[in-house]
């Protein structure tokens, strides 16, 4: 099986292998991953981080895991500009240093381990954490915990000031769309490092495990755009075509469609 097919069946079991699934993406970017063997590695982790933990009840210690995280350096990455490694998974442990999806995968497997109750809340622009039915919602990078207020201002800060905070953005998410935002970041940090064909990867990825949706289809097209597969290229254009319902981005993409089809194919 390849890394994505071991990727695809960690999702697709009855109960989600979540880091597991992460940690193959990595590996698909980096034939050298060994899977199994992190995963051996991540049980000294759990020792160090248990044995920093105070006799709570476990639902009280998700804050003093993620806080203990933090002391011992797992912390936001603050390359400028970020770089893939923030959040290939594999990275992140060696470094200490990712995004906060990825250190917030690392504090759920870790929870899950300690039967700690933890879920994913996939907020734009920044990726929090909870306890089932609390009040507030948890930064992975330190624990601080953000209330209604603090929320907004987060959203605002990633949105801008035109954005409205919904029950949406607070709702807690599954493996799945985990592991579609982490290839979404991969997407983007991969092309931002002008590494297209490692930015495929990934938007390939989004596009087998999310709906299908205008936006991915379009920075898949861009990617072959940069590679010069033009027939690629006009597919994911087109297919972004039957998928949007904003005239005016039709429009554009009418255009660009056009455009593209006078253009002459590279093979």
């Amino acid at each position: 099986m390849s890394a994505r097919d071991h990727c695809l069946a960690c999702l697709n079991g009855e109960q989600p292998a979540l880091f597991e699934a992460a940690l193959w993406v990595a590996a698909e970017h980096d034939s050298s991953v060994q899977p199994e063997q992190v995963m051996h590695e991540l049980e000294n982790l759990r020792h160090q981080v248990s044995a920093g933990l105070p006799n709570f009840p476990p639902q009280e210690l998700a804050q003093p895991l993620l806080r203990h995280l933090s002391d011992l350096h797992f912390h936001d990455d603050d390359d400028s500009p970020v770089r893939p490694q923030a959040a290939l998974l594999h990275k992140v442990l060696q470094r200490r240093r990712g995004q906060p999806l990825s250190i917030a995968l690392i504090a759920l497997e870790l929870a899950r381990r300690l039967q700690i109750p933890l879920q994913g809340v996939s907020f734009p622009g920044y990726f929090l954490l909870r306890v089932p039915g609390a009040d507030h919602l948890l930064d992975p990078c330190g624990g601080r915990r953000l209330y209604t207020r603090d929320c907004r201002e987060l959203l605002l800060r990633y949105l801008g000031p035109r954005a409205q905070l919904s029950a949406e953005h607070m709702l807690s998410c599954d493996a799945r769309s985990m592991i579609v935002r982490l290839s979404r970041n991969l997407r983007h940090l991969h092309t931002q490092a002008e590494d297209y064909l490692s930015a495929l990867k990934d938007a390939e990825r989004v596009l087998q495990l999310a709906p299908p949706n205008a936006n991915d289809h379009l920075a898949r097209a861009d990617l072959y755009g940069h590679l010069e597969c033009s027939h690629a290229e006009r597919f994911d254009i087109q297919r972004a075509l039957l998928l949007c319902e904003e005239p005016a981005l039709r429009l554009k993409l009418s255009e660009r469609l056009r455009q593209s089809s006078t253009q002459p194919a590279f093979h």
